[in-house]
């Protein structure tokens, strides 16, 4: 939360924010309604793939459960620290008598993972075609951070095949199981088919909203700069450092959009845009919330 609050302080300091938001006001309720048209496809999308992988586990999911667990988690996510306590309410909550804790996680973190994975795959495609598409060549902030996710990678790897080998037995059995698990979800029966397509669908939708944001805001960017800089801003979310991406996703874009020869302040705009549609289209995520709640009350009701 501090450091969220430190981003946004010294944004305010370096762009001219009121500017920025004096954006918004001039936004057309055309946009907004594709903006959010678009965050259900994703969080629809989202679902269906924790679905489809969930039952690659054992762990069958009815459609319209995955569906408002994932709204709920995606709302989560949207307003407390991290970006990851969403996905540990949807772990918790997906736990049954015949469901043991673990077999759930496995699966929301591989769901996860599949997502994250096709983001930064579609970031590292922007970057190798950075220099036909922009021509100019990629920006220095950005290779250092594919350096350094590389380097996180492979001493995360071999941090893992250590462990596997030296630590604690139930350890060792959990770290062993990844390959075989990573397996049967991605690539086991063409299993690659449904997250490759799934997580394309919610990555192209992620790019889309940013699209219509920068529109919306005054300042469309080039279907170039879409696939090349968005991608970068959109990753920059994937540090568990903020709140909702808020401070990250402003910082980045604020810092990327020149280069597609667009202001800062129409960085901004485009990202608190993004921001506030994706808050305003997780909402349904309330809804499971408040159906627990009715349930737990007619249980009281019953007992008493």
């Amino acid at each position: 939360m501090a450091l969220t609050a430190l981003l946004l302080g010294l944004l305010w300091r370096v762009v001219d924010v009121p500017a920025s938001l004096s954006r918004l006001r001039e936004v057309e309720a055309t946009w907004v309604v594709a903006g959010l048209l678009l965050v259900q496809l994703q969080v629809m999308v989202s679902a269906l793939r924790w679905r489809f992988t969930a039952a690659r586990l054992g762990h069958r999911i009815g459609a319209c459960r995955a569906i408002g667990e994932y709204y709920l988690a995606t709302l989560l996510n949207q307003v407390l620290p991290g970006g990851v306590a969403g996905d540990a309410a949807r772990t918790f909550r997906g736990t049954r008598r015949d469901v043991r804790l673990p077999d759930v996680a496995r699966g929301v973190v591989v769901e996860r993972l599949a997502g994250q994975l096709s983001l930064v795959l579609v970031a590292l495609a922007g970057l190798a075609f950075w220099p036909r598409l922009l021509e100019a060549p990629p920006p220095r902030v950005a290779l250092a951070g594919v350096a350094g996710l590389v380097a996180f990678v492979v001493v995360g790897w071999l941090a893992l095949r250590g462990s596997a080998r030296i630590g604690p037995s139930r350890w060792r059995r959990a770290v062993r199981s990844i390959g075989p698990t990573l397996h049967r979800c991605w690539l086991e029966d063409r299993a690659w088919v449904v997250q490759g397509s799934t997580s394309l669908i919610v990555t192209a939708s992620y790019l889309g909203v940013f699209a219509i944001a920068a529109t919306a805001t005054g300042a469309p960017m080039t279907a170039a700069a879409v696939v090349t800089i968005v991608p970068l801003t959109l990753a920059s979310m994937l540090l568990p450092i903020s709140i909702g991406g808020w401070g990250v996703r402003e910082t980045a874009a604020a810092a990327l959009w020149p280069l597609a020869g667009l202001g800062a302040e129409a960085g901004v705009a485009a990202s608190v845009f993004y921001g506030l549609i994706s808050l305003a289209g997780s909402l349904p995520g309330v809804l499971p919330l408040l159906r627990g709640r009715r349930a737990a009350r007619r249980a009281d009701g019953s007992r008493t």
